[in-house]
């Protein structure tokens, strides 16, 4: 293990959180921290280009340490969180989901292991879902499957009985809350604007074990996850990021023969099991979303020079795509 660090005064917290025409459910949030106990953090809500500027309501809340950043666009969730760090001044970033809500003790069981291990980069609570109050939402990450790019929380619908109550390395951080060291964000960089929705957890993650940081699962720290409320269960933007970004991870993670058998797994079943799932119910604008997402990727190329952290350009936003065709 590595040394333990040790520290006077509590490390500064920056909790980012984005807002995307939501600001009722942001607001749930911020009454939330009102529990939280750690003495030393900020909060930082980014709005994506809402409809309503959500500034005013939150300022109507009187929540403590609390700063709006208004983007004129919207930035997806990649976007919107980097633009949220470029303006925190903490020594830990926190990137918590607009639509969660957290416990009193949160940032302090967040932030304990990296005074334990000098390699821990990231660092994630379990999460638990809101309207099943028992049942697990994550509890660390499995192994990718190269092959088929595949991969699931552990612990997903499951009662909470402790059996997952012991900390530890884990592959994937979950987007919904990840506190990072500022350390690991200037050597590794932030998140990569070209996902903007969907994935860049998972490339993000790739990107700090690569550099040699541990994803750290911690069983202590704990939130309630309203899971897809900002997007839906299912709808055209959802299938299009998805599909879109899993080719784009996969491809920018995993190269030669690995790749080619996902080409022929994805190619050759899943994307044709997708065209059937839609064309069946006459769901045309599902499947041009499937459409769009694969052409996207021939338009782009991966840059293997790439600086770690840099972003790809985002082409237009997905709704324009459907406007346009």
């Amino acid at each position: 293990m590595a040394d333990v660090k040790r520290i006077n005064t509590p490390p500064l917290i920056s909790l980012i959180t984005v807002n995307y025409n939501q600001a009722v459910v942001t607001c749930d949030l911020l009454e939330s921290t009102r529990q939280l106990t750690y003495p030393n953090f900020e909060i930082i809500v980014v709005d994506n280009g809402s409809i309503e500027d959500p500034t005013e309501r939150i300022r109507q809340g009187h929540y403590p340490n609390v700063r709006v950043i208004v983007s004129p666009d919207n930035l997806g969730f990649s976007g919107g969180n980097n633009l949220g760090i470029q303006q925190a001044k903490g020594d830990y970033y926190f990137l918590l989901n607009n639509d969660t809500i957290v416990t009193p003790d949160l940032l302090e069981q967040l932030v304990k292991p990296f005074f334990q291990d000098s390699t821990i980069g990231v660092c994630c609570p379990k999460i638990r879902y809101y309207d099943q109050p028992t049942i697990i939402q994550y509890a660390g990450y499995h192994p990718l499957n190269k092959y088929t790019g595949r991969t699931w929380a552990i612990g997903l619908m499951e009662p909470d009985q402790g059996q997952y109550d012991q900390g530890g390395s884990t592959y994937f951080a979950h987007g919904a809350a990840m506190l990072v060291s500022r350390e690991v964000l200037d050597r590794v960089g932030s998140l990569d604007d070209s996902f903007f929705l969907y994935y860049e957890e998972l490339d993000w993650s790739m990107r700090i074990r690569k550099a040699g940081y541990q994803i750290y699962y911690q069983p202590q720290a704990l939130i309630y996850h309203r899971e897809s409320m900002s997007v839906g269960k299912q709808n055209p933007m959802k299938v299009y990021y998805h599909t879109r970004n899993r080719l784009w991870f996969m491809r920018r993670n995993v190269e030669k023969l690995p790749l080619l058998v996902f080409y022929a797994y994805y190619f050759g079943l899943a994307l044709p099991k997708a065209f059937v799932q839609y064309a069946l119910p006459r769901q045309p604008a599902y499947l041009k979303a499937v459409r769009d997402a694969v052409i996207w990727n021939m338009k782009h190329s991966v840059n293997k020079t790439r600086p770690e952290g840099k972003s790809t350009p985002v082409t237009k936003p997905f709704n324009a795509m459907l406007t346009n065709g």
